[in-house]
């Protein structure tokens, strides 16, 4: 967790691809590509929140560090 906080922009690279996933998930749902199923509704919802998250928190870091 330390090398994380360390290095606030591994949380955004990884928040945006969670939000990808979030986003790319539901609409290959909707154009029929991949079924939808429970798990994945709650995936793409899991990995959109959580991608939100992580990227909110490294965007605090980033500001942290940045401004002293």
């Amino acid at each position: 967790m330390n090398n994380l906080l360390a290095h606030p922009w591994k949380l955004l690279v990884v928040g945006f691809v969670f939000l990808l996933l979030g986003v790319l998930l539901p609409l290959l749902m909707v154009l029929r590509v991949i079924p939808s199923t429970f798990f994945l509704n709650f995936l793409a919802y899991a990995a959109s929140f959580s991608g939100m998250i992580l990227g909110m928190i490294g965007a605090v870091l980033y500001g942290r560090i940045h401004t002293k």
